[in-house]
This record gives structure tokens, sequence and C-alpha cells, in this order.
């Protein structure tokens, strides 16, 4: 396994306990796990690190919630997803973490405006979007920035607030598709060595804090109010963006 000292363990994991949380309940709430990371190894080597984790996680979310998935809505991003994950193998190879981050918090941020300036005018009473390239344009933008800096939390959130599904289907399609998502990328993460042995069995060992964090998401996410949650996902949304836009400064 890794060699992590004490502290570095017990923030990995908190980090797991928080991903199987975000999985299972509040899409958005293990923010804390990219800077916390960052802390501990480099923020490369940490996006093969957090893979496994987040597959496993996929799979218990899955699992829980695989009666409330939005096939069709789903359906129609996934090819355009797993364009984007091809690009963002290409662009991993030139470009640096700290020239990505902002770039991906900027357009995050841009897309929260546009949805809270819809909302305002009336919003909710108007259609849909169904138009293919909406569907293209979030695809390949959560690709991409998954492939990169596993950082398409707040894209699918963007994209799922827009389809206004209600809290269960929310969660469920987003479990299908990351767990998908994380699949496809396994391979491309192995290939340029962010995913090695001893990482996954570091991964492994912290499936009972994956598990520990999942229940906890599940038991709250029941508590919460519909509005309440679409009003916490688009605020976690938010804030992921900004953190990505202050990486620049960093």
């Amino acid at each position: 396994m890794l060699d992590f000292n004490t502290f570095s363990w017990f923030v990995v994991a908190f980090c797991a306990v928080m991903i199987g949380f975000s999985k299972t309940g509040i899409p958005g709430a293990a923010i804390l796990v990219i800077p916390l990371l960052a802390g501990i190894m480099p923020a490369r080597d940490s996006t093969g690190f957090l893979l496994p984790i987040l597959a496993l996680a996929d799979i218990m979310a899955i699992i829980y919630w695989r009666r409330h998935v939005d096939w069709p809505r789903l359906l129609r991003l996934l090819p355009w997803t797993m364009l984007g994950v091809g690009i963002g193998y290409i662009v991993l190879k030139y470009i640096t973490n700290k020239q990505l981050m902002p770039v991906i918090g900027i357009v995050v941020l841009i897309l929260i405006a546009v949805t809270w300036w819809t909302n305002s005018r009336g919003g909710a009473k108007k259609k849909i979007p169904t138009y293919w390239w909406f569907a293209a344009i979030m695809g390949i933008l959560a690709g991409s920035t998954s492939m990169m800096a596993n950082a398409a939390g707040p894209i699918m959130t963007i994209y799922l607030l827009a389809m206004r599904l209600e809290k269960n289907e929310f969660i469920g399609t987003t479990a299908w598709f990351f767990w998908m998502l994380n699949l496809s990328k396994i391979p491309f993460s192995t290939n340029l060595g962010l995913i090695n042995e001893a990482s996954l069995l570091t991964d492994l060992a912290l499936l009972p804090c994956i598990i520990l964090g999942g229940i906890g998401g599940i038991m709250l996410v029941h508590r919460i109010p519909q509005r309440a949650f679409n009003i916490t996902v688009e605020a976690l949304a938010a804030i992921s963006a900004i953190y990505l836009c202050l990486q620049a400064f960093m």
C-alpha cells in the first residue's frame, strides 16, 4: 500500500467517508476532498488514487438507487461524455492542474449564472432543454474535466438541475453516470501510471469508510425537502467552481 503516515491515513479515511456520503446523499458534499488530498500528495497522483474510491462508492449508490434513473437523459449524454474522456486523456499530457482548474471553475460559474438568470425569468415554467448540442456540450465538458481532474461533479449538477429531476432520480442518474464514466477512465489512468498496485490496495483498505459515508448519505437525503436539496447541490457546485478558480493564485 501507499506509504502514508498516521495523519495522512486520517485524511484519506475522512475523504473516503465524504465521497461515500456525496455519492448516496448530497452530490458535491465531498468538496473538501481535492484540497485535503493536495496537502498529502501531488495533484496529478491524487486523480489516480481517487478514481477507484469513486468507482467503489458509485457501486454502493447504484445498488441503493437502482430504481431511480432517468435512462433517456443519461443515454443521450454518454456518447459525448466518452468523447470528452478521450479529449481529456490527450490534453492531460500537455496541461498542468494549475492551468486546468481555473478554466473548469470559470465554465461552471458561467453555467450557474445562466441557470440562476433563467430561473429568475420564470425558467421553472419553461420547457426542459432538449437540444442535442446542450447534451453534447455538457457531456464533453463532463468527460474531459473528469479525466483531467475528477472535476465533473459541478457540471453534472448543472445539467441535471436543468433537467429538473426529482432528488431520487437526480442521485440515481448521477450514480450510474459516474460509475460508467469512472470505469471508462481506469484504463487511461493506468496507462498514464496514475493507478498502480500500491494505490489500488490502499483504496480497497478504505472500503469500510466508503460504506460508512454511504449509509450516512442515505439517512440524510430522505430527510431533505426537494427545494432544499436543489439549493444545496447548486450552492456546493458554486463553491467548488470558486475553489477551482482560486487555484490560479495558489
